[in-house]
């Protein structure tokens, strides 16, 4: 029996020590437990692409000019940045954008800090600007994981977006996992202070006099200690307007009056100019189905779980509604929501492996006619799951469609591994062998066929760890939980099972249909090996042929990076001629808007005129304009997404919306760049000449139509 024992390894001491195993088990179930609820669910895994980002906003400045004097400057700065391998910019009105490019593998934050070192040289050679450059990484938790837009019918633009902005956003930077909250869109208060030009000329001041008096007096600047009988106090000097009427009073310093014997005696600005509570000029325009509003993107932190923080913010709206800090004539209606795609992924993916597992124990139970037995399996698989998980939690994976895929695969495997462990013990109880050391030597007999297997496939598995590219990381922690279950079921089927398996009394029973069917694909099998054996060149001659059908058929199959999905985002982006007013585009947005309510599969439309709103980030050009088109979930229409663009296309198309481009197409999964695009074919044209290159381009669109 000691030789026995010792030759059996794992599992026969688990057969020696059932007790000892099923504490283990218990023990492995509640830190799965705890695994299980610290791991994140996001829709993909957590992918940063090897690209640098860098823009530069100047509003007003034509193209030409922002080329010459921002994008050269920067192209030449950041080009000489270590380990870039592409440069690629794009230059608008207003606008400079450059893209640096890494080899994948290298490590972004350091790319990042080199990029930043080398824009920061670049600024000694850049125009002055308001506005600062902004560099950052193409990293997907930068996308909010949920946009509202805040819409009212009785308030005016400037006013819903200042409620949006200084008190409705604030009630959501607490929440746990939110980074950020910000809005953009709407009209934002601005006092514009008009000088009376006869007035300002007889006071002897000039109108950059007037703004600096005006920026210098608007602060708060510190006083000083003053220390009295037994104490002390800080003081400081109020400066900063809290009115309009504080603006109007601002006495102004003038070299022409000088004598000033009264308070009354000094000049205000309220004697030279006229001051006006007004707003910036209106250069972008929001709506929701053609109702105006302010857009507020929420953003998560990036190791934050997007189901949790879209219930919380959600949560936290319905409560704001019921204590009615949210006032009535406020009306929010979400239009992105990621956590509606994670929770349908998720709860797709563990539908099908809960399905798989049900229908594993069926078989299992109707080809070994035991319930008992069957209950073996079923306890098996939670355990080598909640194993899985403890793995996954260590290796900071996330529940995505990535690992869940992997998971249902590895549960297969989990499958097969205790399937053999336990019909070989049933096995030699069948034939009259029920003691203890039978138990272990039937364990012993696949014991080595068992670790073999699995060591077979994970070395199937090794060579797409090596698999580079974006395809590489985004498959890397598929891999991994396969390899984390394969390792889950080989402990399972090596511990667990054999020792409650060897606890089964054995019964004889009569042969069922299933036994009667195997019975006779036996004898079947028997006839045909025998055939095989006799013929072996003709046997190896037929499995050569099919092997040439099968890389046939592989070659002609249409090849893609992921499934399509058909999530009903559609986007509609519209270009105009240069220099158009942002009125002309409204209209002709408006056409549209009114084309596509009018479709029954539209659910709604959230509108961008005038350029384009990313977080705070605010891009003005009025040539330029969006339209995020929802449509109805796929089991309430009867087309899909890419039918109907294509139909929708042909009733823009009967528009005719002359001086405009209209491009429709179905958006894939947000955050994710298999390639340098975000499109199924991008071309590139390289010249100097950017007439012949429009041309070149224009024609290049008409052959692939």
């Amino acid at each position: 029996m000691k030789k026995r024992f010792r030759s059996g390894g794992l599992a026969a001491w688990s057969i020696h020590h059932p007790v000892g195993i099923s504490m283990l088990t218990l023990s492995v179930l509640i830190l799965g437990l705890f695994s299980f609820k610290q791991l994140g669910i996001n829709l993909l895994p957590h992918i940063i692409a090897p690209d640098v980002l860098v823009r530069i906003m100047d509003p007003g400045v034509p193209a030409s000019i922002m080329e010459d004097r921002v994008t050269r400057q920067l192209e030449e700065q950041l080009a000489i940045t270590e380990d870039a391998i592409a440069i690629e910019s794009r230059t608008t009105e207003g606008r400079s954008a450059v893209d640096l490019s890494f080899p994948y593998g290298t490590d972004i934050n350091n790319a990042l800090r080199d990029a930043s070192i080398r824009l920061d040289r670049a600024k000694r050679f850049l125009p002055p600007n308001d506005e600062a450059p902004v560099i950052y990484k193409r990293d997907p938790s930068q996308i909010p994981v949920m946009e509202l837009v805040v819409s009212s019918n009785t308030r005016n633009s400037v006013e819903l977006r200042s409620w949006a902005d200084y008190i409705f956003s604030k009630w959501f930077l607490n929440l746990p996992g939110v980074a950020a909250v910000e809005v953009g869109g709407g009209l934002e208060r601005e006092i514009h202070i008009i000088p009376d030009q006869e007035k300002l000329a007889a006071s002897g001041l000039s109108l950059q006099n007037l703004a600096t008096q005006v920026q210098r007096q608007n602060t708060d600047a510190p006083g000083g200690r003053m220390s009295g009988h037994g104490h002390e106090v800080t003081t400081r000097a109020e400066g900063r307007f809290h009115s309009l009427r504080d603006i109007k009073q601002l006495p102004l310093q003038s070299e022409q009056i000088t004598d000033y014997e009264d308070i009354d005696d000094f000049l205000q600005l309220d004697d030279i100019a006229r001051v006006r509570d007004s707003h910036k000029d209106e250069r972008l325009r929001i709506r929701l189905n053609k109702v105006p509003g302010v857009k507020l993107s929420i953003q998560k932190q990036p190791q934050a779980n997007t189901v949790a923080v879209v219930d919380e913010v959600k949560h936290r709206i319905r409560n704001l509604q019921k204590q009615h800090v949210i006032p009535e004539d406020i009306q929010l209606a979400i239009v992105a929501d990621q956590s509606v795609f994670v929770r349908h992924a998720i709860n797709n993916a563990a539908r099908a492996a809960g399905s798989g597992a049900l229908l594993a124990m069926i078989v299992i139970y109707l080809f070994l006619g035991s319930l008992q037995r069957t209950l073996i399996i079923g306890t098996a698989i939670p355990v080598g799951i909640l194993v899985t998980f403890i793995i996954m939690q260590a290796m900071g994976l996330t529940l995505n469609i990535m690992t869940l895929g992997g998971l249902a695969l590895g549960m297969g495997l989990l499958i097969d591994s205790t399937i053999v462990m336990l019909e070989n013990i049933t096995r030699h109880q069948a034939e009259g062998e029920v003691s203890e050391e039978d138990a272990i030597e039937a364990a012993t007999e696949v014991n080595s066929p068992i670790v073999a297997s699995t060591s077979t496939n994970l070395g199937a598995l090794l060579p797409f760890l090596f698999i580079g590219g974006m395809s590489g990381m985004l498959f890397q922690e598929l891999i991994i939980t396969i390899t984390s279950a394969m390792l889950a079921a080989l402990v399972v089927a090596l511990s667990l099972v054999p020792a409650l398996g060897a606890r089964i009394k054995y019964r004889a029973k009569d042969k069922n249909i299933i036994n009667r069917l195997i019975s006779i694909i036996k004898v079947r099998y028997n006839s045909f090996a025998g055939l095989f054996i006799r013929h072996p060149l003709v046997t190896l001659l037929v499995f050569i042929a099919l092997m040439v059908l099968a890389v046939l058929q592989i070659s002609e199959t249409r090849r893609i990076d992921l499934p399509q999905v058909d999530e009903g985002r559609v986007m509609l982006s519209i270009t105009g001629d240069p220099s158009m007013r942002l009125d002309d585009m409204d209209s002709a947005v408006n056409q549209l808007e009114d084309l596509l309510l009018a479709d029954d599969n539209v659910q709604t439309l959230f509108t961008t005129s005038g350029g384009f709103v990313f977080g705070r980030s605010t891009f003005e050009n009025s040539n330029r304009s969006s339209i995020n088109i929802q449509l109805l979930p796929v089991s309430q229409r009867d087309i899909s997404s890419q039918q109907w663009a294509a139909r929708t296309r042909k009733l823009i198309d009967e528009l005719e919306l002359t001086g405009f481009k209209v491009y429709l197409r179905v958006a894939g999964v947000r955050g994710l760049h298999l390639t340098r695009g975000s499109d199924d074919v991008s071309i590139h044209i390289r010249g100097e000449d950017l007439e012949k290159l429009r041309e070149l381009g224009e024609e290049a669109v008409r052959l692939l139509e």
